[in-house]
């Protein structure tokens, strides 16, 4: 049984990719191209390891394992953010319900942001492509902290644009380093729809969007 907050809860603040975005095989895509351009040899073990990090923490990964010549670390990360982009504009879809979710939140009056490791050049392409910008009080990339998840200061920093304690928060995440940062942050969390990360981290877990208790938050 679920149990209420203690905290009156103030503000949703989501995750971008995987959470309002399917963009996963997308990122998956773009990296493949880029890195393989500079003689990286892309292994779906080492892959799984750079699926949570930031662009700028991906691209030193791989340099440090397959050092490549004639190309800064800058050009190949901007490389694969431009692919990503036309990816996204040219084919990326929602998240099942998003929509809906989102404008129902909007109309019970809770302040909407958004907190991401994804280079903050890709928001407004994920929120125009989408339809969503309207709905998003605040935004914000861990590009412009000093860490990216699982520390907490991307999610501090869109809980302080919305002018809401970080108590009176709930994040929504599809991945452990997302839970754990908005846990960190001292948020509640909710999980939605990934079965290979760990339960106990989240307060909640939906497996849709249109299986949100919004009783938790009252």
């Amino acid at each position: 049984m679920i149990q209420k907050t203690k905290n009156r809860i103030e503000a949703i603040i989501f995750d971008m990719d995987g959470v309002i975005i399917n963009s996963e095989q997308i990122w998956k895509k773009a990296e493949k191209e880029i890195f393989s351009s500079v003689g990286v040899k892309l292994s779906e073990e080492l892959c799984k390891i750079t699926e949570t990090l930031t662009t700028t923490e991906v691209t030193e990964f791989w340099f440090n394992r397959y050092p490549w010549k004639g190309k800064t670390l800058k050009e190949v990360e901007n490389g694969v953010v431009e692919r990503v982009t036309f990816l996204i504009e040219k084919e990326g879809t929602a998240i099942s319900g998003i929509g809906e979710f989102i404008k129902k939140l909007k109309c019970k009056g809770y302040k909407i942001g958004l907190a991401t490791n994804s280079p903050s050049a890709l928001i407004p392409v994920v929120l125009n492509k989408l339809k969503l910008h309207q709905y998003f009080d605040a935004t914000s990339s861990a590009e412009h902290e000093i860490e990216g998840k699982p520390s907490p200061y991307v999610y501090l920093t869109v809980a302080e644009k919305l002018n809401v304690k970080p108590e009176n928060c709930v994040a929504i995440e599809d991945s452990s380093s997302g839970l754990l940062a908005a846990k960190k942050a001292g948020m509640k969390t909710v999980l939605i729809h990934k079965n290979d990360v760990d339960n106990k981290i989240a307060n909640y877990r939906i497996s849709h969007y249109n299986q949100f208790d919004f009783s938790i938050l009252s």
